[in-house]
């Protein structure tokens, strides 16, 4: 028998049918309709012709009250289509769908009474009451979304919130006066600057600037909730609204940064426009307590900082031990056109509850312009909200009417709630509108004529929100003049002050980074660091990596591998990559420096090399060995991803961010994968210490090299991130053996500086024969930028440079050929160029006649045209080149050809 949902008129005889089989012999049907009808029973106490006002047939009037708790459904489900939400517009459309008829009533049934089920608790209520009280909960200037939600809980929750208050704020004159004159300071900050700097761009707040009220409401809501921190992200609308009247940046400063005389003095000079800007700021709430804000530094590439921003806060919970995720609250500020259209947005949506990237839910707010620079809604999106994308995770959502800041106010105040009881998103969509063009030089009405000349006409937010004070009895016309008054005198103050260029200095020391959040590190420097560990420490993680419980039934050929492992080590026959990067993991850990990785399936590890995690092949029941070993001084974190590179890049990128005495990588399952993160490394990585003085230690392994397995996984790109080297911005290394692959990991938490460092990971280099590194290499040492040739022959004529591993095929050719005039030098790491240290290695061979550089990749990709100028500059001669012609595409499709390619620029660099 097919399930109906609810009652509606188009099933009315299916129950009239149903009922008198209930009557007449239940036990034919199913249990959700004798439950029904059980409950209309019992709601009417066996009596269902007296409680009506006006007496039915019973069959009738169970049809009456199945439509009746349809009318209920339908408003929960489709009021918010008739919700007065959009300021623009007079009147809302009338949705068919909610009519009298359509619900199955007539004009005269308004009287009828029937039980309300689980609406307001339960209770007896006629027609016309509920029908009432239904518009006024789901139709008035908030829109409520959340029967997509399935779960039964949070549904109930929210109904208990919004139905019996009729979803309308009951704040005290106090509060009101409050958000009104947060209105009025966040509407005379912009008319300053616009009478102020005229022409410059601020990316202004006008017709949104509900946004200020409604933070404020986060901050003071969070010392009930007991949320100590807020991590926020934003682009550049509002920006500087929110720097000034919420985070108390200094008018002053940013009326300097509006100079033209102004110059930031970074630490390269390059710096970033005023609406890109990081800061943080202890905030005081009116009970007295205190909330830190840290608002992210981010570029104008639209919403790409969300994942940055919940990466920094699943490190700010760490820090302060949250792992119930309830102390540090992510905030997200999103446009509408950017939430629906940007990808990451979604990507970001499906990491909230992931075990890994979990935040414990974020504030999702909206300033829902209802325009992209100049795109209409119609052209933007296919689905009727900018929100539909936020069903994907079940999240409530709030369509509220800009206009009224008491509602978006009590919505905010309902958000953190839901928030903080069920640890999930919740989005909050504010249609408002833009007074302007999409900067303040911009021609809107180019474009969008008819909608520009109502916003035009269309009166203040705090004029709006008077007219209500005023008839409500609570305030006085001349009340909001001096509100406004006082605010301009302040403003004045601080414009004057800048105008004589005393604001930034105090007892003569620049306050130019007051309350941002830079930091400031020393150059980049090539002395070595120790990373060799002792004996005993090796021992004990090579015992915890090979032992595991005798109830843990693992697969046969992990055993053997794990078996290997421990015999590589105690016969010193050489360890290979995987257990090189679990041991540097491990002796960190001895040290007291956590461990995290993530990435697609990196607990394994693609190529089936890592086995961080061992799973019981009964139970899949997971086991880390590093977490049991012996002496242990901090954790190891392994997270396998979603199937997203800038979401997860994002995310353990912003975890570097505050979290930077822990190792934090992010492996990439090909290194050609990492195209799809390029926004992260080329907005963040490259340049967030040059643009916002933010350093990161994050690291990145990109699995590279040509094997012939096509162009889609063969490099990942090492030309590009060698393109954006500059002013000491990352490392980039792409080594050879195991123990350097160790020290570099070791040497990245021990240094006083903090710098990306990309990795070339190997593939095929994982199981090579020669590509070991003995125990000892472990013990004492350090990282080398460049390794020499071990074995030169006695009159070096050629010289043949390289980096990674093609360094192998030039070894094997050499020893196979018997050849002793070529000296090998490896590059290990690119950038920074230990030029000195190369400089030595090629006077060393001061004879020899040839320099060649080698490589894999296509001549226009990997190191070439990077490496060359550099070369002959030291050496004084022009280096010859040896590696693939240049080409469109990475690598070729056929293994054959591959090999015909690699054996030949292999002879080239001997003989070319």
């Amino acid at each position: 028998m097919k399930q109906l949902s609810f009652a509606n008129r188009w099933n009315a005889d299916l129950i009239d049918e149903y009922y008198d089989r209930w009557l007449t012999n239940p036990d034919g049907l199913d249990e959700k309709w004798v439950a029904f009808f059980e409950g209309f029973e019992l709601a009417t106490n066996g009596n269902r012709s007296s409680t009506p006002k006006v007496r039915d047939s019973e069959a009738n009037m169970a049809i009456k009250q199945a439509r009746f708790t349809g009318t209920i459904y339908a408003y929960r489900s489709i009021g918010h289509t008739m919700a007065n939400f959009n300021p623009l517009e007079k009147s809302v459309a009338f949705n068919p769908r909610l009519s009298l008829q359509r619900l199955g009533f007539e004009d005269n049934e308004f009287e009828h009474e029937y039980h309300t089920g689980n609406y307001l608790g339960g209770k007896v209520m006629s027609i016309g009451q509920l029908l009432n009280d239904l518009k006024e909960t789901y139709c008035g200037p908030i829109g409520v979304e959340y029967l997509h939600i399935q779960d039964t809980p949070p549904r109930r929750w929210l109904q208990a919130r919004i139905e019996p208050t009729l979803n309308k704020p009951d704040f005290s004159r106090k509060k009101k006066l409050a958000i009104l004159e947060d209105i009025l300071e966040a509407e005379g900050f912009e008319k300053y600057l616009q009478t102020r700097y005229v022409g410059q761009k601020r990316f202004s707040l006008e017709g949104g600037e509900t946004i200020i009220p409604s933070l404020h409401a986060v901050i003071e809501k969070c010392f009930d909730l007991k949320i100590l921190e807020i991590v926020m992200g934003m682009a550049h609308r509002g920006r500087l609204n929110v720097l000034a009247n919420i985070m108390g940046k200094s008018y002053d400063f940013i009326f300097h940064e509006f100079s033209e005389n102004y110059v930031p003095e970074t630490i390269h000079g390059d710096g970033d426009v005023k609406y890109h800007l990081g800061y943080e700021a202890q905030l005081n709430t009116t009970s007295g307590e205190t909330i830190k804000l840290h608002l992210a530094a981010n570029p104008s590439h639209l919403e790409a900082v969300n994942p940055v921003v919940e990466g920094r806060a699943r490190a700010r919970q760490r820090i302060l031990g949250d792992l119930e995720r309830k102390k540090v609250l992510p905030v997200l500020i999103h446009g509408d056109a950017a939430f629906a259209g940007q990808g990451v947005v979604s990507e970001v949506l499906n990491l909230s509850q992931l075990k890994g990237y979990t935040t414990g839910g974020t504030l999702h707010f909206i300033i829902n312009n209802q325009i992209g620079f100049t795109t209409d809604p119609s052209e933007a999106r296919s689905s009727r909200y900018c929100t539909d994308v936020a069903k994907m995770i079940e999240a409530p959502i709030f369509h509220v009417n800009g206009d009224d800041p008491l509602a978006m106010v009590y919505v905010t105040e309902m958000a953190l709630d839901y928030r903080q009881e069920f640890g999930e998103d919740v989005v909050i969509d504010m249609y408002c509108y833009r007074r302007h063009g999409h900067n303040e030089s911009d021609e809107p009405t180019f474009t969008q004529p008819l909608l520009y000349e109502r916003i035009s006409k269309h009166p203040l937010v705090s004029e709006f929100l008077c007219e209500k004070l005023i008839e409500e009895g609570e305030l006085e016309e001349t009340e909001a003049e001096l509100i406004k008054n006082k605010y301009q005198k302040t403003l004045d103050a601080a414009f004057n002050r800048t105008k004589k260029e005393e604001t930034l200095i105090a007892d003569g020391k620049s306050e130019k980074f007051h309350g941002s959040d830079a930091i400031f590190q020393p150059p980049y420097s090539f002395c070595p660091v120790k990373t060799g560990v002792r004996k005993e420490a090796l021992e004990k993680v090579v015992k915890a990596l090979t032992s595991y419980p005798d109830d843990l039934k693992l697969n046969r050929k992990i055993i053997s591998l794990l078996g290997n492992r421990r015999k590589a080590y105690e016969q010193d026959l050489g360890i290979d990559w995987a257990l090189a990067e679990q041991l540097a993991w491990g002796t960190l850990m001895l040290d007291g420096t956590p461990v995290r990785i993530s990435g697609q399936d990196c607990a394994r590890g693609t190529f089936s090399q890592r086995h961080a995690v061992l799973f019981d092949v009964e139970t899949r029941e997971g086991y880390f060995p590093l977490m049991e070993m012996e002496d242990r001084r901090a954790i190891q974190c392994v997270h396998n991803s979603m199937l997203s590179e800038v979401a997860v890049l994002g995310f353990d990128y912003g975890y570097s961010l505050d979290y930077p005495q822990m190792l934090c990588m992010w492996e990439a399952q090909f290194g050609d994968f990492v195209n799809g993160a390029q926004v992260i490394i080329d907005q963040f990585i490259a340049s967030a210490e040059s643009k916002w003085q933010r350093v990161s230690g994050i690291v990145l392994l990109l699995p590279h090299g040509y094997e012939g397995q096509g162009p889609e996984h063969s490099s990942a790109r090492l030309e590009r991130f060698l393109q954006a080297c500059a002013e000491e911005n990352f490392q980039v290394c792409n080594l050879s053996t195991p123990a350097q692959y160790f020290h570099v990991l070791r040497r990245q938490m021990k240094r006083d500086i903090r710098m990306p460092l990309i990795i070339m990971a190997p593939k095929s280099l994982l199981r090579h024969k020669q590509a070991v590194s003995q125990n000892n290499d472990f013990l004492k040492g350090t990282f080398k930028e460049i390794l020499g040739d071990s074995n030169p022959g006695k009159k070096i004529e050629r010289i043949i440079l390289s980096t990674g591993k093609v360094f192998y095929d030039l070894k094997d050719y050499r020893t196979n050929n018997k050849i002793e005039n070529t000296a090998l030098l490896r590059i290990e790491q690119l950038y920074p160029l230990n030029r000195k240290l190369l400089n030595e290695f090629l006077t060393q061979y001061s004879d020899a006649k040839k320099l060649v550089w080698c490589q894999e990749e296509s001549q226009n990709m990997g190191a070439w045209t990077y490496i060359a100028p550099i070369l002959e500059e030291i050496s004084g001669q022009k280096p010859f080149y040896a590696g693939r012609d240049a080409s469109a595409s990475p690598a070729v499709g056929s293994l054959a050809i591959h090999k015909i390619e690699q054996t030949a620029l292999v002879e080239t660099a001997f003989l070319g």
